[in-house]
């Protein structure tokens, strides 16, 4: 496999049991080798034309580019926001036995 094979995907939620479960869902599913859970960030932005600030954390989300698409939409089934960010990068390069690792731990259907 190629580090071009995979995903990093970021994913921002509420703190505590949300971030958690969506974490543990995806991992158990298989859609996610890996998921980080990052301690809390504080995210500004715009929302239905108001200045929000809310505390969050980031999930860096470990998948396959293959995988993209049951990733997706089990982050819009599973997330607690109306419109959760979902934002995908992809590898230019990678530690060849971790990615095998990734690849490994992903679905393959």
């Amino acid at each position: 496999m190629n580090a071009s094979d995979f995903l990093l995907v970021l994913c921002t939620c509420p703190p505590g049991r949300a971030a958690e479960h969506l974490a543990q869902s995806l991992v158990e599913r298989r859609l996610a080798a890996c998921v980080n859970i990052t301690s809390p960030v504080i995210s500004v932005y715009r929302w239905k034309n108001k200045v929000e600030k809310d505390e969050e954390v980031l999930l860096v989300i470990k998948t396959s580019a293959a995988g993209w698409t049951a990733l997706e939409q089990a982050i819009l089934e599973l997330h607690p926001y109306e419109l959760p960010e979902i934002i995908a990068l992809p590898l230019s390069r990678g530690n060849e036995r971790y990615l095998n690792w990734v690849g490994e731990n992903l679905c393959t259907d």
